[in-house]
């Protein structure tokens, strides 16, 4: 019972990310009534300034995490490493396209296009109240420099395991993981706040919420299709249950949703493999590398909260536009931080480069994203293990295992 409590403590992000919202939405009401804007542009200005702050970490962001990444694959069993990546990345693309289809087609029945809030995406700030004052954070190179430079760097150290680079980066990404666990993820909750008492004073706040309750559901019903997609695939190919191999991984999926992080998941999920009678090995080594490579859940919500907003801003949605963002979204999720909201964090350059996304759409996504980050993790993890499974059969590590150890 001790660990529940301290779990329940641990967790506190989403706790605190509900409490934000609705004191977010209570004093920007509050506000608004008494004709007080000073308490809003005093929200506004720690927002600037977090905001700032940043878009001036995403390519530090991207280079801590991905060079260590990329670096990482390096080190594995060459054609199992291969092939569990080229599967990891089929599946968070198939997730992608699979949320665009879906969504292009039922968004539109109950999200008028162009209608809200952040009407053009010149006027967002117009919107909304602006910050008392505001300290300029020029990053320190673009998002796109900052992904070639970790391709460069973490292909070259994976193809000439130079030790003392991999160390050296490794490094880079503790002090990286310490910044996005220590200080971002921490101070989220004051940056939805004033988000969200921002748009309640602007009187937006309430359109927002409905149409994106909806589109959560979307992404939920999502989730679990993607789940049984992936698991009917894997039960196929290993000749076995769908619905048994994805009961045998329910702990992981809770776990996952208590944790709101891959990474935390990992004994459980390997764990959860193992009794899904794949060998050892295979749940060993898959496992822990898709918590990584394999964000088909994550996927999902960025792109469906993407296209929603989109819409919203009257932005063209088109799979020309898209196509080119899922394909760069399933590399970028090597870069995910294996903390809650770490994907968002990672997809914050794409999104800006490659869509258009400014300042306010990025700090909404951040605040939809890690609305339902629990879930976006559960879907990831529990695809972990329909990869196993997949794995399992077609390298023969159930027969090796049946070979090496007694049956029971």
């Amino acid at each position: 019972m001790g660990n529940e409590g301290q779990k329940k403590f641990h967790i506190g992000l989403l706790p605190r990310l509900i409490i934000a919202i609705v004191l977010g939405v209570v004093v920007g009401t509050m506000a608004k009534s008494a004709g007080m804007p000073l308490i809003i542009q005093i929200g506004a200005t720690f927002n600037s300034i977090f905001g700032n702050f940043l878009g001036f970490c995403i390519p530090l962001i991207i280079i801590g995490f991905v060079v260590s990444g990329i670096a990482e694959l390096g080190d594995g069993a060459g054609k199992t490493l291969g092939l569990t990546v080229l599967i990891a990345y089929a599946s968070t693309l198939f997730a992608g396209l699979l949320a665009y289809f879906v969504d292009v087609s039922v968004f539109p029945s109950f999200l008028k296009v162009g209608s809200i809030v952040l009407e053009d995406a010149q006027n967002a700030e117009e919107t909304m109240l602006k910050g008392l004052f505001s300290i300029d954070m020029p990053p320190l190179m673009g998002v796109m420099t900052a992904l070639l430079i970790s391709f460069i760097f973490g292909i070259g150290i994976a193809v000439t395991h130079s030790t003392s680079l991999k160390n050296g980066f490794s490094e880079v990404q503790h002090i990286i993981e310490k910044l996005v666990a220590g200080v971002l993820i921490p101070l989220l909750p004051l940056h939805v706040y004033g988000i969200f008492a921002n748009m309640t004073y602007a009187g937006t706040v309430m359109d927002i919420m409905s149409v994106f309750i909806r589109v959560f559901v979307i992404i939920i019903l999502l989730h679990v299709a993607v789940i049984l997609i992936q698991y009917t695939i894997a039960g196929t190919v290993a000749g076995r249950n769908p619905i048994k191999l994805i009961r045998r991984m329910l702990p992981a999926y809770f776990t996952a949703i208590g944790t709101q992080s891959s990474a935390a998941t990992i004994p459980v999920t390997v764990a959860c493999t193992k009794s899904n009678d794949v060998s050892d090995r295979i749940a060993e080594f898959v496992c822990p590398l898709c918590a990584t490579i394999h964000l088909s859940g994550s996927t999902i919500t960025l792109t469906s909260c993407s296209i929603a907003l989109m819409m919203l801003n009257g932005m063209d949605v088109t799979l020309g536009g898209l196509f080119p963002f899922i394909l760069m979204l399933g590399i970028t999720m090597v870069a995910a931080p294996g903390v809650p909201g770490g994907a968002v964090m990672a997809a914050l350059g794409i999104l800006s480069s490659m869509l258009g996304f400014n300042d306010s759409m990025l700090n909404l996504m951040i605040a939809l994203y890690i609305a339902q980050d629990s879930f976006g993790t559960a879907c990831n993890v529990t695809g972990d293990g329909a990869i196993a499974v997949f794995m399992d059969a077609i390298t023969h590590g159930k027969q090796e295992r049946e070979a090496s150890e007694p049956l029971s």
